[in-house]
C-alpha cells in the first residue's frame, strides 16, 4: 500500500515511531509534570498547557522501554484524541516523513501488540511503526 499522508517521526530508544501530522496539535519542550497520584504507571501526570490541564503519558512505559531519561532532546507530542488534548513524551522529534510503502504490522513487535500500529512504514532502508493513536491511548 503507497500512502502520500506526512506523519511526524519520533525516536524512542533505538526504535523509530510515527503519527500522522493531522492527529498533532503542536510539539512542545519537555517541561515539569505535575504528578496525578494513584494513576496508571504509563501516566506520568498533566502540566498547564497555555490555560489548559493536558494529561502526559510516557510512550516509553506504555511500550514496555525502560524508564525515561530526560534530555535536551526529549519532547512532548500534543495530540487530539477525542476532542481532548494528551501529551506523549518522546526522547526526539526526528521528521516529517512520508513512506513509500506501508506494509502491516505483524501480531506482536517484541512485546508490544500489533494492534498498537497502523502499519510498518518503508523509507529507504528504515522500518518506522506508525502508532494507531486510538489502541495507544485507550490503553489498559
Amino acid at each position: 500500500m503507497t500512502n502520500q499522508e506526512q506523519y511526524i517521526e519520533f525516536g524512542i530508544g533505538n526504535e523509530n515511531y510515527a503519527i500522522l501530522i493531522s492527529e498533532i496539535q503542536e510539539i512542545i519542550k519537555y517541561q515539569e509534570i505535575t504528578e496525578i497520584p494513584a494513576s496508571r504507571p504509563y501516566v506520568r501526570g498533566i502540566i498547564n498547557l497555555r490555560g489548559r490541564i493536558v494529561p502526559i503519558i510516557s510512550l516509553r512505559s506504555l511500550l514496555s522501554f525502560d524508564e525515561e531519561h530526560i534530555t535536551k532532546s526529549t519532547r512532548i507530542v500534543v495530540v487530539n484524541h477525542r476532542e481532548e488534548s494528551v501529551g506523549i513524551i518522546v526522547d526526539r522529534v526526528i521528521k516529517v516523513a512520508m513512506f513509500t510503502d506501508i506494509q502491516p504490522p505483524p501480531d506482536h513487535l517484541g512485546v508490544i501488540s500489533g494492534d498498537y500500529f497502523v502499519g510498518i512504514g518503508i523509507s529507504g532502508t528504515e522500518l518506522v511503526g506508525i502508532l494507531k493513536l486510538d489502541q495507544v491511548l485507550l490503553h489498559e
